[in-house]
């Protein structure tokens, strides 16, 4: 018996624009076990500090990044800035938070998918 490949191509041009906070804009493609996010952060864009049962990767396409990891208030905090062609494995539930030094271009995967991220207004 041959199965049939259900195979969806998306451009990420014709999908719809999303702004959950300022000084970034989103587009995502969620799938049934993983989802992917185009995210653009402008110079000056800041992430509050949030963790999340997701595992994500976060894929520098372009410019320049800062992620702060951990607590700010502990002396395990640690602040890793990464540019493009680089990637951060963030793990379950991680405390991290970002600050764009550039306009900088990422693509975050995140397993298991879900609507709400750290950057989503509750």
């Amino acid at each position: 018996m041959t199965q049939t490949v259900q195979a969806t191509r998306y451009r990420w041009d014709d999908l719809e624009i999303d702004r959950p906070m300022a000084l970034l804009t989103r587009k995502r493609i969620i799938g049934e076990q993983m989802m992917i996010s185009h995210v653009l952060l402008e110079k000056g864009c800041t992430v509050a500090s949030h963790a999340h049962e997701n595992e994500q990767f976060a894929c520098v396409v372009s410019g320049r990044i800062r992620f702060g990891l951990g607590d700010e208030n502990s002396s395990d905090y640690e602040q890793v800035e990464l540019v493009a062609g680089e990637v951060l494995h963030l793990p379950s539930n991680v405390l991290h938070s970002a600050e764009a030094i550039e306009d900088t271009l990422i693509l975050d995967l995140f397993s298991p998918p879900s609507e709400k991220t750290g950057i989503d207004k509750n």
